[in-house]
């Protein structure tokens, strides 16, 4: 089991260049097997061409590396405070990736403008408070889980796979390491999509909720209805 663990978390992370999301070492993904609480994940500042499955690194929950010789990345707590957080998910992603990146660092939440970002995120797609001087100088990835995790207090992680870090970049999960990835590729694009419609126009407004409820719900609700669906 924890042997195709580490083909999918490779196969993801393989993914990340291929669609232009990250350049050099830049980005991470890692997967956890939820019957054990092994978490695996990108080794720290190996580059993508280099990655192999068998030297993936192996957490616990806890944090504690349980098998591999490469150091995890950097980022090993924020994911591992996700999964705590957040049950229903299997595979978290960040990167750097550049328009997502562009909302980050202007510290503005990405609006839900039309029916392609509404496909896939369930409202505007939120950004993080900033991090304090205390926060950053102790703890820090720690403290960007933390921040994600109070940030959705109030949401469904399930309805918005995706969140800004204030000045920082994404972070994206899924049920899969695959799918997380997909999702980040997704936020990129709307990113995209609504830095290029705000400039054509400041007076743009968010997507009616009806709209919004319709396009989301029929692909992710209890009713969903698009795609090759069987009841």
């Amino acid at each position: 089991m924890l042997q195709d663990l580490k083909k999918k978390v490779l196969e993801a992370n393989l993914e990340l260049p291929k669609r232009d999301l990250v350049i050099y070492t830049w980005g991470n993904v890692s997967a956890i097997d939820r019957d054990t609480g092994l978490v695996v994940i990108k080794p720290s500042g190996v580059a993508y061409e280099d990655l192999k499955a068998e030297e993936l690194p192996v957490l616990d929950l806890e944090g504690n590396q349980v098998e591999g010789r490469l150091k995890p990345s950097s980022d090993t707590i924020t994911h591992i405070l996700l999964y705590q957080a957040f049950p229903e998910i299997g595979g978290v992603v960040h990167t750097h990736s550049p328009w997502c990146t562009v909302w980050a660092q202007a510290g503005k939440a990405i609006p839900s403008l039309g029916t392609t970002h509404a496909d896939y995120f369930y409202g505007e797609i939120p950004i993080t408070r900033k991090l304090t001087k205390e926060e950053i100088n102790h703890n820090y990835e720690k403290n960007t889980g933390e921040v994600i995790i109070e940030t959705f207090e109030d949401k469904n992680p399930s309805y918005m796979p995706g969140v800004l870090v204030n000045n920082h970049g994404p972070f994206n999960w899924g049920k899969t390491p695959q799918e997380a990835v997909s999702n980040a590729v997704i936020m990129e694009e709307i990113a995209k999509l609504a830095y290029y419609t705000q400039s054509l126009t400041d007076a743009v407004k968010p997507i009616d909720n009806s709209l919004l409820d319709k396009h989301f719900l029929r692909k992710n609700g209890n009713d969903s209805y698009y795609g090759q669906v069987t009841k």
